[in-house]
């Protein structure tokens, strides 16, 4: 199974696709989706839905992990980044891959243990659990890749519930 995890935002939107087999996770491939400053909006976000299909296209993933918007003080910044999570789930909801979203919080307690663990604990986590030679970078894709780690983490649960029904 491939999943791919997205950190939404209009300046740099943060992937990491990550492949289950048996019980060994690797990760594929991971980055970021960057935008030119100064662009209008529309521009930006037609970026983000066009790059997002490249990807999708080129790993096609079964299921997919979007971190939900952290409401920030600045409510300018909000609404762009909601603006981005709502192209993403557009682009995955029309290319038919399945949408799971967790706060950033859900997925720092996942992956880290911790809910309010800082952006280094939780990128050395990351590349300790996928044993990696050195901490992805930039901040923002490591951030997708831990809300991929944390999607593939509760797939036994629901695929034991399933089998009970």
């Amino acid at each position: 199974m491939k999943i791919i995890g997205i950190d939404p935002g209009t300046r740099t939107t943060g992937f990491g696709v990550i492949e289950i087999e048996r019980d060994h996770i690797s990760l594929l491939d991971y980055g970021c989706i960057k935008t030119e400053a100064g662009l209008d909006a529309h521009v930006r976000l037609s970026q983000i839905g066009s790059d997002l299909e490249k990807l999708i296209k080129k790993w096609r993933p079964d299921e997919a992990a979007v971190e939900e918007l952290f409401f920030a003080k600045n409510v300018k910044t909000a609404m762009s980044v909601a603006q981005a999570r709502g192209v993403v789930l557009e682009k995955l909801n029309r290319k038919g891959v399945r949408i799971s979203e967790y706060k950033p919080s859900e997925i720092k307690e996942i992956v880290c243990g911790n809910g309010r663990a800082d952006k280094k604990a939780l990128q050395k986590m990351v590349q300790l659990l996928l044993k990696l030679n050195r901490i992805p970078k930039p901040d923002d894709a490591a951030d997708a890749i831990a809300a991929a780690l944390c999607h593939a983490s509760k797939i036994p649960l629901r695929e034991n519930i399933r089998s009970q029904q």
